[in-house]
């Protein structure tokens, strides 16, 4: 890995001055950066992926639906279309991504749309919808919109301060971008982190005096969801056959093998489309485990792409929470927003 990234790091220079080009010009005006009259609340990450958005965003929806008209707008990552679509109950994953639809199903007092354009995309929304609040997902590089409070996720076991750009690494862009950020979120934490280890990762990421830093972790809820609900103790008993295709499986693997009896894990790549063949392959797979009490399970987001083409499929849900409590960060939300 070491040679690979030396081999690769002339054009990670190259990569890195063209983004700070970029970022130079929107900070100087050269490129139009639009404001919008509704606040706007972009969420992501310096990295490609893994970084745990969804449930960042899942978070900021509960936190918020209950008071204001909420709209989340995405790009729609993999998805079969172009251009803007506020999404209904006719389309699927195919159509507007998993995440979008994952968001469209699981709280149906907001709007969802997408939109690789995303200027446009606001501009619809606003069109067509009565909001107050607009959700970006995965939107920290989008400069073409200026949003009030921008919240950059980090994972607590690759943070951006120990990573490369592109190509050498897996930064969009630079570290410098960090300084954008409202609030940073350092995710997938251990349960247990101490204060002092929190204090040690402000100072490695030069968190600034106006900056926010939050230490969240993925908490799994105690229920299986879809084909059958059963309890997180229960899986005790069962065998499973685990199926991801999303960016970073570990945490759940984890989880489930402190939970189940056996667990076997089919893994695929970040928004994979399946196959027939591939989907074939699987159901041979789970049709071979023998034992009576057996569940095929997914994430939710993958649930999205596979509930319609593989039976019986279930999933378990997950969600963030903050280590020290929940009041801090939404208090810092209430700061930008007057919530």
């Amino acid at each position: 890995m070491g040679i690979l990234r030396f081999l690769l790091f002339p054009l990670t220079l190259l990569y890195d001055l063209v983004t700070r080009i970029r970022n130079n010009f929107y900070e100087l005006g050269l490129f139009d950066s639009k404001s919008f009259d509704v606040p706007i609340i972009a969420v992501g990450n310096l990295s490609v992926g893994g970084t745990g958005k969804t449930p960042q965003i899942e978070y900021l929806i509960r936190l918020l639906q209950n008071n204001y008209k909420i709209a989340v707008l995405s790009r729609g990552y993999k998805r079969n279309t172009k251009g803007f679509i506020l999404l209904d109950k006719t389309h699927t994953s195919e159509d507007v991504g998993d995440e979008p639809l994952q968001f469209f199903r699981k709280f149906p007092k907001i709007h969802v749309a997408v939109d690789e354009n995303r200027v446009n995309g606001i501009q619809m929304l606003k069109q067509q919808k009565p909001i107050d609040i607009v959700l970006l997902d995965d939107a920290f590089q989008h400069r073409k919109v200026k949003a009030d409070c921008y919240i950059l996720l980090t994972k607590y076991d690759d943070l951006y301060t120990d990573d490369f750009v592109l190509p050498a690494g897996n930064l969009r862009e630079s570290k410098v971008g960090a300084k954008r950020a409202h609030i940073i979120v350092v995710t997938k934490c251990p349960i247990d982190l101490s204060t002092e280890k929190q204090l040690a990762i402000k100072r490695k990421l030069k968190v600034t005096p106006k900056q926010h830093i939050f230490f969240s972790n993925i908490s799994y809820h105690n229920k299986t969801s879809g084909k059958l609900s059963i309890t997180t103790e229960a899986l005790n008993d069962y065998e499973i056959l685990l199926l991801t295709g999303i960016a970073n499986p570990a945490p759940l693997v984890s989880f489930l093998k402190s939970k189940a009896n056996k667990v076997h894990h089919l893994k695929y790549a970040d928004h994979h489309r399946f196959t027939l063949k591939e989907i074939d392959t699987i159901t041979t797979k789970f049709n071979a485990i023998s034992s009576d009490k057996k569940i095929l399970l997914t994430t939710e987001k993958d649930y999205m792409r596979l509930s319609d083409k593989i039976f019986p499929l279930s999933y378990l849900q997950m969600s963030s929470k903050f280590i020290d409590g929940d009041n801090l960060f939404n208090d810092a939300i209430q700061s930008f927003f007057k919530y």
